[in-house]
């Protein structure tokens, strides 16, 4: 239960990443390093996931 716990909340975390960098994108115009930043986060979260959700097939906690 708790790995499922981590994957929401890594993937809500991702999608406030992803609604951050376009406010960025927006407010400043793409002139600033906020957008790269988010984008960074963004990219660090995704393998996060990816991590952890091969973990949790690998371990038969996600899936059938």
């Amino acid at each position: 239960m708790l790995l499922k716990t981590l994957i929401t909340f890594v993937f809500v975390a991702m999608v406030a990443s992803l609604a951050a960098g376009a406010g960025f994108l927006i407010k400043d115009g793409g002139r600033s390093r906020r957008v790269l930043a988010s984008l960074k986060l963004r990219v660090g979260l995704a393998a996060l996931l990816m991590a952890l959700l091969v973990y949790g097939f690998y371990i038969g906690d996600l899936g059938t």
